[in-house]
């Protein structure tokens, strides 16, 4: 590889390096220890190889460098390295022919030292043409690419983001080497002292990854594979290096395991592009556009550390200015002080304010304006957003930066809704106003003191409007907090819900989507629909908006249209009781983007058949817990308690289980802190009954304990009527249980918890990710090897071996093909058997390495016939269940399993004519050429339509057929009482080729002569039985005399045992069906029997 020339000083470096060829202007040196000093190279070799492992420079690379030197100078330039003897004299070869000649004519030592760096640096740019790697350093990092692929030899493909040195412990013992990150694998190599480390993680296999510290270890990162534990620590910058792990780890498991997500991430589709810059850019736009709510395709820009000017507070708030393609967004340091939202669509002017304070001042609509100042390179800022939002300098605003409210009463929701309603005229068939609207107005005359509290709660609310704003670019500051706690008024609801979600965003830029969509799903038939019809009158039976048609409509036009949005999706259990509440306080296409918001930015992969989202926040709820209740953590024996009561308060966030007048508070803290309310409320839940817990003998005794406390809470200052709200229900039995309420449940939570910030939640979430998901594996293991251990006589340790190998080949497939049939076939919501399957390429794979039979001179052959044999539903796919069977039937079946196998493989629809299109590779098949046979159709009994019966119901999202559930569970018991007298039987091409397979199976054997013979006896006594069968069927018609017959049989013998040699290519000759007249053809039972008069066979 040629290098970037660099000096050297050979003063210090002889000791380390042995000289091997030297002209007037190049030296080519050896690594002492390396090549002809054998065995290593004694001492010096160990201690050079050490050298090598643990510094960072080019002698690290390879044990060969080329030299430029000139005459009379003490400096040489490094110019190339080698890992191979080989590469190096191809490099020393091309200089001697290309350059040496040309040296010759300059006359000054620096004129031939510039025209020698020119020139390996012009070879190098020409390498790098083609090249993917986008690093800083590119020279440091061409050097560690070369490392990696040495000491790794990973295909190609296999793209190195990054590297860093680190310790690797073994046990007790520091081992000084390179960590190497690339999108598949994490990997290790050292040599220390003659002992070489080398260490191989796929980063699918990987259940536990997180930075550790103990009394030897001040700071390390923990990665737990297979149950193995791997410590590495002395990184320069172990946070930088763990947050890339992390995304590493978590985006080979999204695109192995959770393909769905995966594919609509178009960022990460192709791993050739996964770069370090970009995972580092994509890390903080995620954190960016989820601390903000926007919307994900946001990307962050820019960000400025400046000051906010607050004009209610007169005070500036130290911060940071973030800017995407949309968006102008300000936090300031401590999150809670201060922050702004500024959509570029509401923008009418960027301005420089004062430049002598570096200010900028960004008006909008509604005349109000926002003032920041000592922004760096401030004019530049300026330039960019007038050209980003297509504003101009606005001074009628720029002079009052005072925050004032809209004159419009009504706010920007209002805009919107009207806005996108007027689009089409479809709103007959969508509700225009919050069901809590239609079915309890709010009587302004009666006022009771439960009315006379929601009044002054809505006071208060629009004195915060006055001075923070009103809409999407209020202000969010410690006091919108504390109304939030407090509980929205009823009035106000679903637009803060709406504007905390960050859901106006979504429905402003989308005007009129929410009516097409729901035109275009109206009538839609799918398993998403009946669902949601079957769950319609279980959402909020109690409220009389869902006892009305009016409810009902609405919830299935907003359910239906999610599902019509994102199939991927389309309905979840529990999205019903989600969506009822949004429905009574928010208007329907409001609702129909709130539910938005929820599924798939707030609470992401909450509602799929996994709940994966779901299962990792209940994993970093049990984390919580032993942080913050370790005597709660110390009595109970199974965590998994916790996640099974506390399911359902995610999945609803509490909706279920609180009365509504108090579900809705927990509802307006979610929008307004996300998961985090929900986590600090379970926590306070816990807390509160924390005795009681401790009492309990078994869970369910501390169920009961939790559902009472449920019931037992309150609101106060809920003004719903009493017919509505379910606390004023409750029984005598549980009246003398102590009343608590929401609001102060809600701030004992936030008291007591606050101190839980959005991003320790967020790494936890990214931690637990990769447990849970590896947990869901185990159980798809267990449950098919439980399935299989039925049908197979394999040992468990032997199928839980097979089973691995099997999905490893699977995920072979997957790592270096992005496009890869498998990879798109790849479902986790089938059923267990059907989530892992591989293709003919793949079978052929593991039948070479795994099948006693695999040293067959056709075996190509063989594995295809095997394939298009298990592959019944012809969609070229097998699973886990049929590769087993058919290798315990290799192994562990009787002499007839074996022989009726090998019979079926040379009769359809197994059978099909193989010819390799390259003569000179003789049996051995292409990748393509397998393909291409093993989609081939061959005639079968069965017809298309029961062939497509044979496929699995569920492929494709349609309705689940019960019936076809129900007919394939029949055929496969009928199947196991297959009796042999009902194999077809085998024509005259197909036993020839029988026949051949047979004298390939033998080939080699140390018996090959007996069993050769005897095979021709067989194959000459079925061809003279079928002979003597067809006469005396045909002894009334004319028939040959015994003569042509005898003629006949030895002809057909002899041709059978000339063509037995697979490798010559006239093989395939004789397959072609000869004429009618004298097509003969075998019954299992007749090839069985001449088998057995055989011994040796």
């Amino acid at each position: 590889m040629w290098l970037k020339p660099e000096e050297v000083l050979l003063k210090n470096a002889l000791k380390l390096w042995v000289l091997e060829r030297s002209n007037r202007y190049f030296v080519l040196q050896r690594r002492r220890g390396y090549g002809q000093d054998g065995g290593g190279g004694g001492l010096a070799g160990l201690l050079v190889g050490t050298l090598d492992a643990v510094l960072d420079s080019t002698s690290k690379v390879a044990p060969f460098r080329i030299l430029h030197q000139t005459p009379d100078s003490q400096v040489y330039w490094s110019i190339a390295c080698g890992a191979s003897r080989e590469e190096i004299t191809e490099h020393w070869d091309w200089l001697e022919h290309n350059v040496m000649k040309t040296l010759s004519v300059f006359d000054s030592n620096e004129d031939i030292t510039s025209f020698v760096q020119g020139k390996i640096r012009g070879l190098i740019a020409e390498e790098g043409k083609g090249s993917f790697i986008k690093e800083d350093d590119p020279e440091k990092f061409r050097e560690a690419l070369l490392k990696f692929e040495k000491c790794f030899g990973l295909p190609e493909q296999e793209k190195l983001v990054t590297y860093y040195s680190c310790s690797y412990w073994r046990g007790r013992v520091p081992c000084q080497g390179w960590l190497y990150l690339s999108t598949n694998f994490l990997s290790f190599y050292s040599f220390l002292l003659g002992a070489e480390i080398k260490l191989i993680i796929s980063w699918d296999e990987i259940s536990r990854l997180e930075k550790t510290s103990n009394v030897i270890l001040t700071e390390s990162i923990h990665v737990c594979s297979h149950g193995e534990d791997h410590y590495f620590s002395m990184f320069l910058h172990i946070n930088e290096t763990f947050l890339l792990m992390e995304q590493l780890a978590n985006y080979t498991v999204r695109r192995l395991f959770d393909k769905e997500t995966f594919e609509s991430d178009q960022i990460l589709h192709d791993p050739l592009q996964i770069t370090k810059r970009g995972l580092e850019s994509r890390a903080h736009s995620e954190q960016f556009s989820a601390f903000f709510r926007l919307p994900k395709e946001e990307t962050l820009q820019e960000v400025h550390e400046c000051f906010l000017w607050v004009p209610f507070c007169h005070f500036s708030a130290l911060g940071k200015m973030c800017i995407s393609e949309n968006y102008i967004c300000f936090a300031s340091q401590d999150g809670n002080l201060c922050s702004v939202i500024i959509p570029l669509r509401e923008v009418v002017g960027v301005d420089k304010a004062d430049p002598a304070s570096r200010g900028v001042s960004i008006s909008i609509k509604g005349k109000r304006a926002f003032r920041f100042t000592d922004v760096k390179d401030f004019e530049q800022l300026v330039a960019k957003l007038r050209l980003k939002c297509g504003a101009t300098s606005s001074p009628q605003h720029t002079t009052n930066p005072e925050v004032a409210s809209s004159p419009d009463p009504d706010n920007l929701v209002d805009y919107y809704e009207g806005r996108s309603m007027g689009q089409k005229d479809s709103s007959k068939t969508v509700s225009t106003e919050a069901l809590m609207t239609v079915f309890h107005p709010q009587d302004a005359e009666n006022l009771d003191s439960k009315m006379l509290k929601e009044k002054m709660k809505e006071q208060s609310w629009n004195i915060l409007f006055v001075e923070c704003g009103r809409g999407v670019s209020m202000f969010r500051t410690r006091k919108t907090r504390d109304l939030v706690v407090r509980g929205i008024p009823e009035t106000l609801r679903g637009e803060l819900w709406l504007l905390f979600s960050g859901a106006v965003n979504d429905m402003a830029t989308n005007p009129g989507y929410y009516t097409e969509v729901v035109e275009m799903s109206i009538g839609t038939s799918s398993l998403a629909t009946d669902e949601i019809e079957r769950d319609l009158r279980r959402s909020l039976p109690e409220h009389p908006a869902f006892q009305s048609d009016t409810g009902i409509s609405a919830l299935r036009r907003v359910l239906t249209a999610y599902a019509y949005r994102n199939p991927k999706i389309g309905y979840c259990q529990a999205m019903n009781i989600l969506t009822s509440v949004l429905l009574l306080y928010a208007k329907e296409e409001e609702a129909f983007w709130l539910l938005v918001a929820v599924c798939e930015r707030m609470l992401p992969d909450y509602f799929n058949r996994r709940i994966i989202g779901a299962l990792v926040d209940q994993a970093v709820f049990e984390e919580l817990i032993r942080d913050h209740l370790p005597q709660l953590t110390d009595h109970m024996t199974d965590m998994t308690f916790f996640s099974s009561i506390s399911l359902s308060w995610f999945l609803t966030l509490f909706i279920s289980v609180l009365p509504i007048e108090s579900a809705v508070n927990v509802v307006d803290c979610f929008f307004y802190d996300g998961i985090k309310a929900i986590l600090q409320l379970g926590l306070a839940v816990l807390d509160y009954n924390m005795d009681k817990l401790l009492t309990c003998k078994d869970d369910a005794e501390a169920v009961t304990v939790l559902n009472r406390f449920f019931d037992s809470v309150t609101n106060k200052d809920s003004p719903l009527p009493p017919a509505v709200q379910q606390a004023s229900n409750l029984s005598n039995a549980k009246s003398d249980h102590p009343k608590v309420d929401i609001t102060d449940l809600i701030r004992e939570a936030n008291e007591r918890y606050g101190d839980i910030r959005y991003e320790d939640v967020q790494s936890m979430r990214s931690r637990n990710r990769l447990y849970v998901i590896q947990t869901l594996e185990v159980t798809t293991k267990q449950n098919v090897l439980r399935v299989v251990s039925q049908d197979v006589k394999f040992s468990p340790s032997d199928r839980e071996e097979l089973y691995e190998l099997f999905k490893k080949e699977h995920f072979l497939s997957c790592y270096w093909s992005v496009n890869s049939s498998v990879l798109r076939h790849h479902d986790p919501s089938l059923p267990y058997l059907e989530q892992y399957r591989i293709d003919c390429q793949q079978f052929r794979v593991l039948y070479h390495l795994l099948s006693p039979w695999a040293y067959c001179a056709n075996k190509d052959s063989l594995a295809l016939w095997t394939f298009r044999l298990l592959d019944e539903n012809s969609d070229c796919l097998i699973n886990f269940k049929e590769f087993v069977c058919v290798l315990d039937t290799l192994y562990n079946g009787s002499f007839t399993d074996k022989l009726k196998l090998l019979f079926k493989l040379h009769i359809p629809p197994a059978f099909t004519e193989v010819e390799s299109l390259s003569p000179s590779k003789g049996t051995e098949l292409s990748k393509e050429e397998l393909i291409h046979f093993s989609q081939l159709t061959v005639s079968s009994p069965v017809d298309s339509q029961e062939a497509d019966a044979l496929k699995s119901p569920e492929k494709g999202k349609g309705k689940v057929d019960i019936q076809a559930y129900l007919k394939q569970w029949q055929d496969e018991l009928l199947k196991k009482e297959e009796n042999i007298k009902d194999l077809p039987r085998m024509n005259q091409s197909q036993f020839i080729q029988f026949s051949k397979t047979l004298y390939n199976l033998f080939h080699g054997d140390p018996e090959e002569e007996l069993l050769y013979r005897a095979i021709a006896v067989v194959t000459s006594l079925l061809l003279k039985m079928e002979e003597v069968g067809r006469r005396l069927q045909s002894s009334t018609s004319p028939g040959k005399s015994p003569a042509v017959a005898v003629a006949s049989t030895a002809e057909d013998q002899k041709k059978l045992q000339e063509e037995n040699a697979p490798q010559q290519p006239e093989s395939t000759k004789m397959q072609g069906p000869p004429s009618e007249d004298h097509e003969w053809s075998f019954a299992f039972e007749q090839i069985l029997a001449s088998l057995l008069n055989e011994p040796a066979l």
